[in-house]
């Protein structure tokens, strides 16, 4: 066991290439304001889409980027209600049928507060 053990270096964690001649992408540096007053900046790249916010690394808020690049304004759904879910499943003629056979029901006491225990 001991005879494969690779000694000098750590298994994944380094690498002994020499950077020399290596042609890195052009990149840029994006600063973010936090709300706490924390200023830090991240290195993208030139053809990267950048973000208009990140999360902030020393206290989690959301920050906002320095150069003044908004977010974009998410669209809003409005809440379906009842009514909506409604519709969606019945037409009106159906539902005007529904509410007259369920008010005869109703005036016959066969539902309802009035009608009878058995």
């Amino acid at each position: 066991m001991a005879d494969r053990a690779l000694r000098g270096a750590g298994l994944g964690s380094k690498s002994f290439e020499d950077e020399t001649g290596v042609e890195f992408a052009p990149r840029q540096q994006l600063g973010f304001d936090c709300p706490n007053g924390h200023h830090f900046e991240l290195t993208f790249s030139d053809e990267a889409e950048t973000p208009a916010l990140w999360e902030c690394p020393r206290c989690g808020q959301e920050s906002r980027r320095s150069d003044g690049v908004e977010p974009e304004a998410k669209e809003v759904k409005p809440q379906r209600t009842h009514w909506d879910m409604l519709r969606e499943r019945r037409s009106i003629p159906e539902l005007e049928e529904l509410l007259s056979e369920r008010l005869d029901l109703l005036r016959n006491g066969k539902i309802g507060p009035g009608m009878r225990s058995l």
